[in-house]
């Protein structure tokens, strides 16, 4: 291919890329069934290169891990299915053929050009349901991936344009509320029509190779810079480790232990010495894993663009021992949702210590994945599956976002009407946590309360989540933030679960009630050096009270005013000072 594109047409052909892909994702977004998709954007779309499935563009508004992980989905299809044709699309779930967790279903169409395989088109979506031993497929006590739910190797689902209504009937009859499984089926195939009219305008207008020329040129480009701010890490070892409470299954900590090597603008990322594969639901597949990691970069050096490109600097040490390169038939549900994200917080951890001035506190580091199934008395059997928003750790220049979206980013939670309208449920609190940011001279974010009962039917509810047990950390002496604290109160009593931040099956009838707390974000340096204004608007907010800024801040606010005592204020932080320099 050619790569002397101008650079006018390389910046049409890249913004066109990226709208194509972007279209896909609203019309996945406009057209699915499922709320988690169309109102908490737990989905994505990319194009593939035809050879290998390498990355050509994502959605700016994709879920990140998969775009990467769905490369690994499109290199199954090349694989496994035989004369790939025009107008089939391919349905895949198989966390092991290059997936995260069941319930993230992925479609793949080939795109023909003057009858030549040119590319391939994909999306994902997460389905609330994919059968399995509890509704919504997050089972906390799995102990292996066929009690998670129905797996899917690459399956014709289309044969040249003709639906396979006995792959549509298997998928259906394993599934709960099928017809709404059968309304994502459609978004998903229509979407990735949609991309495929769209590409075919591309190609009619600039040409096959004037296009896929302008690919391989983005693709060096997006290398190119992130080699550049790779080569700004010093050379060296660096090491980061960090705990999950538990895999669901057994009462110990899980340990991800990651030694990063730097070598210029190589970047070689170590695993090895993370905790071996466990019994429980905790374990990670490959794919998963390894964009855990491009995610923790592309926050850090969010001026690269996403592409294959940007992905050649790095190699792994991934053994399969270890939970973070699990085998089959391991359960995987808490890997795309819980431990990916703890991947990301040892990334951000590590290059915090490599570039301190780049350094993130730990943010909330979970998505507390909830489901709730039962029968509605009025309305018939729903699954009802939702995750929760927490806060981001302090950074040099700002406070972590209060109750931002899990740090897979623009994922959402969804609006609390869209529940009330579709489940039998009746929120009676959702607001921010007081208190549960770690203190610093940048706030760490806040948590959420996230409290609803339940108004008709009898229901089964299951957690899998983290951060019950080890908090997000803070960085250049600032505080953890507050771990999450999680109960049921069950006919009037409360009831906390052993593991925590993980549950499965707690059966809930009417008047029932589900309290979920999140964790806040870690801080960024020294609370005694906060703007005293910044901490009387935080107490004036509500975020933490006097007490806090007294013994956190070393602020004391006049009682019953809203002035600082600023000779109280002074001599509490002189004392402090004095006390550190002895």
């Amino acid at each position: 291919m050619k790569t002397d594109i101008d650079p006018i047409t390389l910046a049409v052909i890249r913004g066109s890329l990226e709208q194509i892909a972007d279209e896909m994702d609203a019309t996945l977004e406009r057209m699915a069934f499922s709320p988690v998709i169309s109102d908490g954007f737990d989905r994505a779309s990319g194009i593939y290169d035809r050879e290998n499935g390498e990355v050509i563009m994502q959605g700016p508004r994709g879920l990140p891990n998969f775009i990467y992980v769905m490369g690994f989905t499109v290199r199954s299809v090349i694989e496994r299915i035989d004369n790939i044709a025009p107008d089939d699309v391919y349905i895949v779930n198989d966390p092991y053929l290059g997936g995260t967790h069941l319930m993230d279903v992925k479609m793949v169409k080939p795109f023909f050009y003057n009858g030549r395989l040119t590319a391939f088109l994909a999306n994902s979506g997460h389905w609330p349901d994919i059968g399995g031993r509890v509704p919504g497929g997050f089972s906390s006590r799995a102990t292996e991936i066929y009690q998670e739910g129905l797996q899917l190797p690459p399956l014709r689902l289309f044969d040249r344009g003709k639906l396979n209504r006995e792959v549509l009937a298997i998928i259906l009859h394993n599934v709960r509320v099928s017809r709404e499984r059968q309304g994502d089926i459609i978004a998903q195939v229509t979407s990735l029509n949609v991309g495929a009219e769209r590409l075919t305008r591309l190609l009619d207008r600039y040409g096959a190779d004037t296009v896929f020329g302008a690919v391989d040129e983005m693709a060096v480009r997006s290398e190119r810079l992130m080699r550049s701010h790779i080569k700004t890490i010093p050379d060296g070892t660096y090491t980061f480790v960090e705990h999950m409470d538990s895999d669901g299954v057994d009462w110990k900590p899980l340990t991800i232990d990651l030694k990063m090597e730097i070598n210029d603008s190589d970047v070689h990322l170590d695993f090895s010495n993370s905790s071996p594969a466990c019994r429980g639901p905790l374990n990670s597949v490959k794919s998963t894993t390894m964009a855990g990691v491009y995610i923790g970069f592309k926050h850090t050096f969010p001026e690269v663009p996403i592409n294959e490109g940007c992905f050649k600097p790095f190699t792994f040490n991934l053994p399969p021992e270890t939970f973070l390169n699990a085998q089959h038939p391991r359960p995987v549900a808490g890997c795309a949702a819980e431990v990916c994200q703890r991947v990301i917080d040892v990334v951000l951890g590590v290059l915090g210590q490599a570039l301190p001035e780049r350094a993130y506190a730990g943010p909330m580091g979970t998505v507390t994945n909830l489901s709730v199934g039962g029968e509605d008395p009025e309305s018939g059997y729903y699954v009802l599956y939702s995750f929760i928003g927490g806060g981001y750790g302090g950074n040099f220049e700002t406070d972590g976002l209060i109750n931002g979206n899990p740090t897979l980013a623009v994922a959402r939670t969804q609006a609390l009407e869209i529940f009330e309208a579709r489940y039998p449920v009746l929120f009676r609190q959702y607001s921010i946590r007081e208190e549960s940011g770690g203190a610093g001279m940048r706030r760490g974010g806040l948590g959420v309360v996230f409290e609803f009962e339940i108004r008709r039917g009898e229901a089964s509810a299951s957690l899998l989540g983290d951060r019950g047990r080890f908090a997000p950390f803070g960085v250049h002496g600032g505080k953890p933030a507050q771990v999450a604290n999680h109960r049921f109160i069950l006919q009037g009593a409360s009831y906390r679960p052993e593991h925590l931040s993980k549950d499965e099956g707690v059966h809930m009838q009417s008047g029932d009630i589900l309290r979920l707390e999140t964790p806040g974000g870690g801080g960024y340096g020294s609370p005694f050096d906060r703007n005293v204004d910044e901490v009387l608007e935080d107490v004036r907010r509500g975020y933490y009270g006097r007490e806090v800024a007294e013994s956190e801040y070393g602020v004391v606010i006049r009682e019953g005013e809203w002035e600082i005592d600023e000779a109280a204020t002074a001599a509490l932080k002189s004392g402090r000072n004095e006390e550190e320099s002895s």
